[in-house]
């Protein structure tokens, strides 16, 4: 009797260790900030959006780029001077092209981009490590030179 007892009192601490581990696995994952899937945040809309970014535009966007542990990689903001690019091509990170489509010019949005739409296994050594789930706060300043102003941005001379 005593044995059957140590033996069922084993089992149902092997189980308690069992739900231990998995618990804390699945803190440990939703910690870390990690995401499988593109995950898109609107922080500030305008109240009107007369000039929208879509698929082959010409955009320029201020953004700051963090890992998922807060450190930042990179930042238009510190630099003043706002990324410019085709959007939808390739020119940038896949998470990119599809996380900013539909923005409207002065709209902020917040990107979680998993690994796989941003620098994959590999990385951007030695700034970004292999895996890394990436956070953008990204800030649409204009759409084919149009500013939200609906001004010409573009710095060039008449």
């Amino acid at each position: 009797m005593a044995i059957l007892s140590l033996s069922s009192a084993m089992k149902g601490c092997s189980v308690f260790v069992l739900i231990l581990l998995i618990a804390a696995t699945f803190v440990s994952a939703k910690k870390s900030g990690d995401v499988t899937e593109l995950q898109i945040g609107v922080k500030f809309k305008p109240a009107s959006c007369d000039i929208q970014a879509h698929k082959g535009d010409r955009i320029k966007v201020h953004y700051r780029g963090k890992l998922t542990d807060g450190t930042v990689f990179d930042s238009s903001f510190e630099r003043g001077d706002p990324i410019e690019f085709e959007l939808g091509t390739g020119q940038v990170i896949k998470g990119w092209d599809q996380g900013l489509l539909g923005m409207c010019v002065g709209e902020k949005r917040k990107l979680k981009i998993p690994s796989k739409m941003g620098y994959g296994d590999q990385g951007s050594p030695p700034t970004i490590p292999g895996g890394a789930t990436l956070i953008f706060d990204t800030e649409l300043v204009a759409v084919n030179g149009k500013g939200s102003d609906g001004g010409d941005t573009s710095n060039s001379e008449l």
